[in-house]
């Protein structure tokens, strides 16, 4: 498969999971905060890892637990928004993104 066809899939199912987790889902907790800031998918579109940047919570691996048992049902409210543009959905697999944590821990410890 061509790699700028899996970029537009990538971005396409970045912006729509973004949507999601803050239109959709953001009410049910809203002082907690879930950005997506990666997606990889498969060259055969059947999986992709959906990277999350979570703030406003201290057990983010907990976070992101649930957010993966509540999988199918975010692979559903993506295939409703997409459906007409990819013919399969992709699996969801959800990981933490811990790139700004480590970022500000060098941070830190250049400012002492």
């Amino acid at each position: 498969m061509d790699s700028k066809r899996l970029e537009k899939v990538n971005k396409l199912i970045l912006k729509e999971l973004g949507e999601i987790f803050q239109t959709e889902l953001r009410p049910a907790v809203p002082s907690l905060m879930i950005t997506v800031t990666h997606v990889n998918v498969t060259s055969d579109l059947s999986y992709a890892k959906v990277y999350l940047s979570i703030f406003g919570v201290d057990d983010k691996k907990k976070v992101v637990e649930e957010v993966g048992q509540n999988s199918k049902a975010i692979r559903g409210l993506l295939g409703n928004r997409i459906r007409h543009q990819i013919r399969v959905i992709p699996e969801l697999r959800f990981y933490e993104d811990d790139s700004l944590d480590y970022i500000e821990n060098i941070d830190n410890l250049l400012h002492q």
